[in-house]
């Protein structure tokens, strides 16, 4: 979808379809055509929030769209509203849509707009063989316009950049093991710091895992026949001179859980085991594409575990780069294993601030369902950033405590460290204790992504990959780079 703004008057945009919202109390803007004010007074339309109604006038269509009270306008409600006019839209075969900004709109609420209907847009059709029909409804919209002024236009454009983004991840996310395996990723990473300026991508192997005492990481990959990768993505902003922030991902491309195997049901979206992966490396090309003055590290651990003649046993012990010893007692508390040496190289490489991703446990999805990621953090002032980032890009998140007694509960009997332990107690929050023992002392958060990264069902994100995570990490970068 091509994203535009202009400054002229919605009746004089180049689109079939105009947008015009309206708040409650409210009357429709000056241009609006006589019909839509009609269309209210009947009663065919609507004030509420998300009402819709449709009129023609100058050969064009005009749908209204209801915003409800002005009070309880915000971007989050731009971002719903939009997904409701994209769906409308499509019914109506629209080709290029133009939104009226609403009356005193910022530029939080012009890039919610483009963000709201931009993912609602998305479809996933790589694998699809069946022929396109000509005489079909268009499937997406080919124009996206903001009639918006100029000191706008700018928010509204950055958010494309972003948004498209988190569409990427979406793909990466949707694509099945058996096309997006660690290698593959690794390729589409090259991809990127070859296309992008100023950013630089390495990749390496089993190897050099092997090589830099990887042994937790290593672990998980021998497993499976698939070559891990270690993917390191480094970018510098201009004039950037804040901390190194560190993004780090974890890209199980496909979790079976090794030898203590998942239960078949649903196992076929243990492909979204790579989201955190996916939302680090795509927030990176973004933030590289906009040109933040901010200093960027990110690392992403790549690999598939798999129950194979070599994979790791429960009761194997195993040790992470910086020497921890962890006792495997699940197979299937693999991400942490993969976390656990992605953090130390991040550490090693010079990350200052150290954000990591993963959909780690099912219990955070117990403990917030699917409207808030959860957070971990040793630090009160990242994670107050993170959580304001989140809330501006909608993208939420809810501080789950870290505490000593918790410490107690991951000690291993056998190693420093117990990968599972038995007791089954806060299993969110022991997921992030067990990778504090990993960034030393800087500071460092977690966020467990595991109810929000598919399945997020958002009006804007509905079934499937979410690519939760872009949009609150670039917002986060933006903080580091003002």
């Amino acid at each position: 979808m091509e994203v535009t703004t202009s400054p002229q008057a919605l009746g004089a945009q180049e689109a079939d379809t105009l947008v015009v919202p309206v708040f409650d109390g409210e009357s429709p803007p000056a241009g609006a055509p006589d019909s839509l004010a009609e269309l209210l007074q009947s009663g065919e339309a609507r004030r509420s929030f998300g009402s819709l109604a449709l009129a023609h006038a100058e050969g064009k269509r005009w749908l209204l769209v209801g915003l409800g009270a002005r009070n309880d306008f915000s971007a989050e409600r731009a971002r719903v509203a939009a997904a409701a006019v994209l769906e409308r839209s499509r019914e109506l075969s629209a080709r290029a849509l133009c939104w009226g900004l609403p009356s005193e709109a910022d530029g939080a609420v012009a890039a919610a707009l483009v963000e709201g209907t931009v993912l609602a847009d998305y479809r996933f059709e790589r694998f699809k063989s069946a022929p396109e029909d000509l005489d079909a409804a268009p499937k997406q919209l080919e124009r996206l316009i903001l009639a918006c002024p100029h000191e706008l236009a700018e928010a509204a454009m950055e958010a494309a950049v972003v948004v498209e983004a988190a569409n990427r991840a979406r793909d990466l996310q949707n694509r099945p093991g058996n096309d997006l395996t660690p290698t593959a990723l690794g390729e589409y990473a090259k991809a990127l710091g070859e296309e992008i300026p100023g950013l630089t991508v390495e990749v390496e192997g089993l190897a050099s895992l092997l090589a830099r005492g990887m042994g937790a990481f290593a672990a998980v990959a021998q497993g499976s026949e698939q070559e891990p990768a270690l993917i390191t993505l480094r970018y510098e902003g201009p004039a950037a001179a804040g901390p190194v922030v560190g993004f780090v991902g974890k890209a199980v491309t496909f979790d079976s859980g090794g030898i203590s195997l998942k239960p078949g049901p649903k196992m076929a979206e243990m492909k979204f085991d790579m989201s955190g992966g996916a939302a680090a490396l795509e927030a990176t090309a973004a933030i590289a594409r906009l040109g933040l003055g901010v200093r960027l590290l990110t690392v992403i651990g790549a690999t598939e575990n798999l129950p194979g003649g070599s994979a790791i046993k429960p009761g194997d012990i195993v040790a992470a780069a910086n020497g921890k010893t962890i006792e495997i007692n699940n197979t299937d508390a693999e991400g942490r294993l993969v976390l656990a040496d992605c953090l130390c190289h991040a550490v090693a490489q010079g990350a200052e601030r150290i954000i990591d991703l993963a959909t780690l446990t099912g219990a955070v999805i117990v403990a917030l369902g699917s409207t808030y990621a959860g957070l971990m953090s040793n630090d009160d002032g990242l994670a107050e950033r993170i959580v304001g980032a989140g809330s501006k890009s909608g993208e939420i998140v809810w501080r789950l405590p870290l505490h000593e007694e918790y410490d107690e509960l991951i000690k291993g009997r056998y190693a420093d460290l117990d990968n599972a332990p038995e007791a089954r107690k806060a299993g969110t929050i022991i997921g992030g204790s067990f990778l504090a023992n990993f960034i030393g002392e800087v500071p460092w958060a977690h966020l467990d992504i595991a109810g929000s990264a598919w399945d997020l069902n958002r009006p804007y994100v509905g079934k499937g990959a979410s690519g939760y995570g872009v949009r609150l990490l670039v917002e986060l970068a933006r903080g580091f780079a003002a």
